[in-house]
C-alpha cells in the first residue's frame, strides 16, 4: 500500500504561482501512472494533469493546459504540479492519486490511492 502526502497549498493572488508536491512511501511512483485532481465547494472532483514515465508522458485538462506543469523526482519519490498564472476559477482542495493501469487518466476510476489534499484559494 503507498500513502501519498499533498503539501504546497496556500492562498494567492491571481496572477500568482505555487507548486504543489504529492510525497509517496512504500513502491517508486514510476512505476505507476500519477495524477492530480481537484475539487472545488459544490462540485465533482475533477481531472487536473497526469503523468506516466512508462511512456514519458503527460496529460492536462483544456482548463489548465499551458498554465500548469506536472513532473516528477525519482529519486524523491515525489510528483510536483507547478501551478503559474492561477485564476480565482482554481481555488479548490487538489489531490494527487496513483494510477496502476496506466490508462483513462482523467476518470477517477483508474486511481486506487489517493492523498488527503492540500487547498488552493486564488483570490482575485
Amino acid at each position: 500500500q503507498v500513502q501519498l502526502v499533498e503539501s504546497g497549498g496556500g492562498l494567492v493572488q491571481a496572477g500568482g504561482s505555487l507548486r504543489l508536491s504529492c510525497a509517496a512511501s512504500g513502491r517508486a511512483v514510476s512505476t505507476y501512472a500519477m495524477g492530480w485532481f481537484r475539487q472545488a465547494p459544490g462540485k465533482e472532483r475533477e481531472f487536473v494533469a497526469a503523468i506516466s514515465w512508462s511512456g514519458g508522458t503527460t496529460y492536462y485538462a483544456d482548463s489548465v493546459k499551458g498554465r500548469f506543469t506536472i513532473s516528477g523526482d525519482n529519486a524523491r519519490n515525489t510528483v510536483y504540479l507547478q501551478m503559474n498564472s492561477l485564476k480565482p476559477e482554481d481555488t479548490a482542495v487538489y489531490y494527487c492519486a496513483r494510477n496502476p493501469w496506466h490508462s483513462n487518466y482523467a476518470s477517477l476510476s483508474a486511481y486506487d490511492s489517493w492523498g488527503q489534499g492540500t487547498q488552493v484559494t486564488v483570490s482575485s
